[in-house]
Order: structure tokens, then C-alpha cells, then sequence
């Protein structure tokens, strides 16, 4: 069969995916293994042609980062990628300054961002050249993702937190331990006065996000993680995305070591 024969290529070079496909299986149900296993044989297939992107995607064709929009502050050059800084600190954690897995020059002037998990900046200083409406979710260096921000003179709302139930919770990164506040994505976007466009990464609390909370969102750029970084897949959440978006799930040698099913596009189909 086909999907055998793909299969096996794939393995080959991600030796550890079947051992961590294992522990998720279980935990989900016939319909969603299905799901989860179309988009891998997808991409399966993609990284056997060479092509990055599949050629129906709305996204084909889609250029790498770049600035096209006026700058946010008054007299400030358009910005290219390497007038981007970021300060430089001995921390406890990886500072991450280079994103190129997300796909984000389709955000929109008049677009609501938000990066929940924004580490050190490097997301939510790019979108907002495109963009003045962006808010950052970050629990563990918030005090450096705001230097940052003033470092290159962009504007992002900060709120020191995580994505999750709203009960306070001890989260951890690298060598680095906080209790914070979490918050619902709900009330995430009630703080930051909606939501267009959502980037996400927060090592698994993805799968607390509860389907309905992602109405109105039009574009989702999110790291997807299984064990043993996070708990079980959300079976209502990877319905949920099924029905209302177009939508690939992206991955890259190594995500299955790292514990990442793989980086989430999606474009939302339905009103």
C-alpha cells in the first residue's frame, strides 16, 4: 500500500514516532486517529515531493517574513528582519528569537493578534509591523519579552500568565519555575478586545482551549504537542478544527523527539 510505503520512509528518518504515537492513540477516538493520521500521511507526502506546502492550499506560494505595512511609531522606518533586536541575558531558559515555522504575512492592519507563549518577543514584535492590535501571553519572561517590545519600539499589550482553566498554576521552562494566573482563551480575548489572527505555543496547555472559544478566529498558527511534553490530544478540539477550518499540520525532522505532533496552519472556512 501507499500509506505503508510512506510510512516506512517517514519512520525511517523519525525512529521515534511510532513510540510516541503510541501513548496519544489510546486517548483518542477511531475518528480522530483517522484525522490526525491524514494530515501526517500529508505531510508525509509533501517532505517525499520536496514541496513545503501542498499546492490546493490557500497558503501556497505564501513568501517568508516580510515587513510591507507602515511602521507603528510616528517616523520610524519600515523595519526589515534584521532591524529586529533582542536583548541578550544570562536566563535560566532558551530565549527564542527565530520563528520561522509560523506563516503570519497574511495579518491584517485592522487584525487583533494574539501570542500566547510569546517568549522573549519574537512573534508578537514581528506581527505588530503589520499589524497595532497585538497582545502577548507570556508567564515565564515577561520581563524581558517587555524590553524588547521597547527595544524595537513596537506595540504589544503584555499579560503575564498562561493559557488555561483560570486557576493559578505552577508552569516551568527549562531551569525556570512560576505560579501564575491562567486564563481561559476566553477571557484571554476578552482582555485583548477579540481575537482575528492566534499563534500558540504553550508546551500542551493547546489542548485546554475549548472549541467554542475559537469562534470568530480567522487564522490560527499553533505548535500542536503530545506526550510526554503534554497530556492527551483534545479529541473535541481536533473536530472542532476539522469542521470549521482548512487547515494543514506541519512537521519537521525531530518534532516527534521533541514531543511536537507538529505546527498547526489554519484558515478558517465557515463565518
Amino acid at each position: 500500500m501507499e500509506f505503508e510505503k510512506l510510512f516506512n520512509e517517514f519512520h525511517k528518518e523519525n525512529p521515534y514516532f511510532l513510540a510516541h504515537f503510541s501513548l496519544i492513540r489510546p486517548f483518542l477516538a477511531a475518528g480522530c486517529v483517522i484525522l490526525v493520521w491524514k494530515e501526517l500521511v500529508r505531510g508525509m507526502r509533501r517532505r517525499l515531493s520536496g514541496d513545503a506546502v501542498s499546492p490546493g492550499s490557500s497558503m501556497a506560494g505564501a513568501l517568508p517574513v516580510r515587513f510591507v505595512n507602515p511602521a507603528t511609531v510616528p517616523g520610524m522606518p519600515v523595519a526589515g528582519e534584521r532591524t529586529i533586536r533582542f536583548a541578550r541575558r544570562d536566563l535560566p531558559y532558551r530565549q527564542i528569537t527565530d520563528i520561522d515555522e509560523y506563516r503570519f504575512d497574511d495579518i491584517q492592519p485592522e487584525d487583533t493578534v494574539l501570542d500566547i507563549g510569546a517568549n522573549v518577543g519574537a512573534f508578537c514584535i514581528r506581527a505588530a509591523r503589520y499589524s497595532d492590535h497585538v497582545t502577548a501571553v507570556e508567564p515565564v519572561s515577561s520581563d524581558i519579552l517587555r524590553e524588547n517590545i521597547r527595544l524595537n519600539q513596537v506595540r504589544v499589550k503584555v499579560i503575564e500568565g498562561a493559557l488555561g482553566d483560570g486557576s493559578p498554576s505552577e508552569i516551568s521552562w527549562d531551569e525556570a519555575r512560576v505560579t501564575v494566573p491562567t486564563y481561559t482563551l476566553r477571557q484571554i480575548i476578552g482582555m485583548s478586545g477579540g481575537c482575528d489572527f492566534l499563534k500558540c505555543d504553550c508546551e500542551g496547555g493547546e489542548w485546554l482551549i475549548r472549541p467554542e472559544d475559537l469562534a470568530g478566529i480567522r487564522r490560527i498558527e499553533m505548535e500542536l504537542h503530545i506526550p510526554p511534553i503534554s497530556g492527551p490530544p483534545s479529541q473535541a478540539l481536533l473536530e472542532y478544527l476539522s469542521r470549521h477550518y482548512d487547515f494543514e499540520i506541519e512537521r519537521r525532522p525531530g518534532h516527534d523527539v521533541m514531543g511536537v505532533m507538529g505546527i498547526l496552519h489554519a484558515t478558517r472556512r465557515d463565518g
